[in-house]
């Protein structure tokens, strides 16, 4: 944030980003920043629109078809049960042939927009459970890609370096089969969901900022339309979040 900004409370307020590579308290951090997101943008939106913290399902386009588990006992309908039929096998007898512990996906809240009941953009500030194994990492980047596949504008930023080897942005690049330079993390990146193109599809405009640890925020648009966006200023929301959550 620049000299001059005032952020909430009044006072002017600079908060380089730290460097949450082994950092404690991103959790905290998370759910502050979010809250201070929904405070900067909701009352910036045109009438009629509707801002609120929430998530949406993790599952979308390239992620695993069925994530699911179902479980179902099968009784033996050969043995006589009680007089209702047949009798289940009784779990306190009849031992599993294994039992192990799963990994499950938790999904982190968002920042949605909404106009009549119909999302039309969201803010998501990436995790480092988002992608700290493949399952996680294919069923965010099935969310992401889905939500602009649908028509959903996006703000996306990842804060966290690790993997060294892995971008969001730069894999939502090759599924939409654009030629981008990497873009690996911190970064944040507004996509603009626009017309239809003559050839087909949709066009895509998109603003890709590097973020550099121990450097301020930039100010990035997180469109509503293809002609109206609410300019979000990441340094002034993450540093009222970061005093909040007593970083230094």
């Amino acid at each position: 944030m620049g000299e001059g900004v005032v952020a909430r409370g009044g006072e002017s307020l600079s908060m380089p980003l730290h460097d949450w590579t082994d950092r404690p308290g991103w959790d905290g951090l998370h759910l502050l920043w979010i809250a201070e997101l929904l405070r900067w943008v909701k009352p910036r939106l045109p009438a009629g629109y509707r801002a609120y913290v929430g998530t949406s399902p993790t599952v979308g386009i390239g992620a695993p078809e069925r994530p699911d588990l179902g479980v179902r006992l099968w009784p033996d309908d050969t043995k006589a049960g009680s007089p209702n039929g047949p009798t289940l096998p009784s779990l306190a007898t009849d031992a599993p042939d294994q039992e192990i512990a799963v990994a499950s996906l938790e999904t982190s809240p968002g920042l949605m927009m909404t106009l009549e009941g119909r999302l039309v953009a969201v803010v998501e500030l990436v995790t480092p459970r988002d992608k700290d194994r493949t399952a996680a990492r294919d069923a965010y980047l099935g969310k992401y890609l889905g939500y602009l596949l649908e028509g959903v504008h996006l703000l996306l930023v990842d804060v966290h370096r690790r993997p060294l080897s892995f971008s969001f942005a730069d894999r939502l690049a090759v599924e939409l089969g654009m030629e981008q330079p990497s873009l690996p993390a911190p970064y944040a990146v507004s996509y603009r969901v626009g017309e239809t193109a003559p050839m087909g599809g949709k066009f895509l405009a998109l603003w890709r900022r590097p973020l550099e640890f121990g450097q301020q925020l930039p100010t990035l648009p997180l469109p509503l339309t293809v002609e109206q966006a609410v300019a979000v200023d990441l340094e002034a929301t993450y540093g009222n979040a970061a005093r909040d959550a007593y970083l230094s």
